[in-house]
């Protein structure tokens, strides 16, 4: 069964489907934070339950593969053993669905954050945006939104 997967679920096809599929809870983080839809599939365990399962099905694909999992540890060691690690496409994947799982992560809390501090939805849009692109600078664009209308500064919560 799972060489039938295998056939229908590359990296590529498991790619298209992360990025377009993510779309759509960007956009209700933007457009309805307070929906039900944002609470029980975004805010909840369901995305992390789904990232994982993904994962797992990857680690299993290159342990199939015959790959030595161990050796993407070397990616500590220095820039040249990421650009290589990132040349096999089962392991920039795993690194994909790690990006995308922490940026709706991020996300998720910004837009809760938000709507607790009554930040306005353009605002919150704005920022949820830019954390979709560039991650830890639309975190720091929100913080600065944050302090205005929480009217304090806080450096943790």
């Amino acid at each position: 069964m799972l060489i039938n997967l295998q056939n229908y679920f590359g990296p590529e096809i498991i790619y298209l489907w992360l990025s377009f599929g993510v779309l759509p809870f960007w956009l209700t983080l933007i457009f309805f934070p307070n929906s039900r839809v944002s609470l029980i599939f975004i805010s909840s365990i369901f995305l992390p339950i789904i990232f994982s399962l993904i994962y797992v099905y990857m680690i299993y694909q290159l342990i199939i593969n015959g790959e030595n999992i161990f050796e993407s540890f070397d990616l500590y060691l220095g820039i040249e053993n990421l650009h290589s690690l990132f040349a096999n496409d089962i392991l920039l994947l795993i690194f994909w669905i790690h990006f995308l799982g922490i940026g709706l992560f991020l996300g998720s809390w910004a837009s809760r954050d938000a709507l607790r501090y009554s930040v306005p939805k353009f605002l919150s849009g704005i920022s949820l945006i830019s954390i979709y692109f560039t991650g830890p600078l639309g975190l720091v664009l929100y913080w600065f939104i944050r302090i205005f209308y929480s009217k304090k500064i806080s450096l943790h919560d």
